[in-house]
């Protein structure tokens, strides 16, 4: 697996990442624990070094399995998780990012974790009700006590993210960014490069849906978290599978499936974002991971941008209740 680094400081990841938390929750029915765990191993052992997850993934179920999964190499990969979200109260989210909440959260997330220090340790949301300076400042004092080593945001606006730097530097941004959500490109991005900060793009396979495994009859298990998402709507999925024919086009070409076409994509807008796909299936984890040796042209790139410049996507990413607590 080849490596990228984050942020100015150079923090050292795989070329792709691993989002586990839907091994817990959102994405259908939770992982078997010990088929999680042997997954995990083997993530490992084809040469992913970063994992992430966060304690309200769960909640906190998710950094235990991580934590026992990864105790054996304790020291040789980078975990990233997060604080900030503490749940969901009469259809809100409850942000919390007071100075003692975020050292409480973090004093759970390291002994779930079986760990002394937090490689990357992002904010989950932004809190409204604290300033970010200081969010920023609290985290600064853990890095200085060794507990811990990265300071990263989450689904942060861009003068949230300058304001957060000016106190502590802010090693990696996690979004939501891929060819079904463009949105990063107008501030964000052009705000990290600006920056010297690594890029973390969670779900980029659209949810699953860039995989071109989803359709307009695929039917959802009840618990599974597209149900309530406007762009997994019926309607939308079908006004949707464009996009999807448009990878499904290039990975003939390319003789590689769409997912890895879809996450070769990212890999190719810059050398410092780092895509964290997530799956409980060795064969998914394997079709992921061999996206880092697909290389795409500059012709290649041309076709794609040109064609999904002239798409609509259809469709809200998020439920509003959620979508009003990104982009502070």
């Amino acid at each position: 697996m080849q490596k990228r680094k984050l942020g100015k400081a150079g923090l050292e990841v795989s070329a792709i990442g691993f989002g586990c938390m839907g091994m817990s929750q959102s994405y259908g029915l939770p992982g078997d624990k010990k088929e999680m765990i042997s997954l995990i191993h083997k993530a490992v052992e084809r040469g992913v070094t970063f994992f992430d997850t966060a304690e309200i993934y769960g909640p906190h179920v998710n950094e235990e399995l991580v934590g026992e999964a990864l105790e054996p190499y304790k020291g040789k990969l980078v975990i990233a998780t997060k604080f900030g979200i503490q749940g969901m109260s009469k259809g809100e989210q409850i942000v919390d990012s007071r100075p003692e909440v975020i050292r409480k959260s973090l004093e759970g997330s390291l002994k779930r974790l079986r760990i002394e220090a937090v490689d990357l340790y992002y904010q989950h949301r932004v809190d409204p009700n604290v300033p970010i300076e200081e969010v920023a400042g609290t985290v600064k004092t853990l890095i200085q006590e060794g507990k811990v080593k990265h300071f990263g945001m989450s689904e942060a606006g861009a003068k949230t993210i300058r304001r957060a730097n000016a106190v502590q530097p802010v090693t990696a941004l996690q979004s939501e960014y891929s060819l079904f959500w463009r949105e990063p490109e107008k501030e964000i991005i052009p705000t990290l490069e600006e920056l010297g900060i690594g890029f973390v793009p969670f779900s980029p396979l659209g949810k699953g849906f860039l995989t071109g495994k989803i359709d307009d009859k695929t039917e959802f298990v009840k618990n599974d978290f597209r149900n309530i998402v406007p762009r997994f709507s019926v309607e939308a999925r079908k006004a949707n599978l464009g996009l999807v024919d448009l990878l499904g086009r290039i990975a003939v070409q390319k003789e590689a499936s769409a997912a890895q076409v879809a996450l070769a994509w990212i890999l190719a807008q810059k050398p410092w974002m780092v895509p964290i796909p997530g799956t409980k299936k060795l064969e998914r984890l394997d079709e992921n991971n061999q996206a880092a040796d697909l290389l795409l042209t500059a012709d290649d790139l041309h076709e794609i941008n040109e064609t999904v410049s002239k798409m609509t996507i259809e469709g809200a990413r998020y439920p509003e209740f959620l979508e009003k607590r990104t982009g502070l």
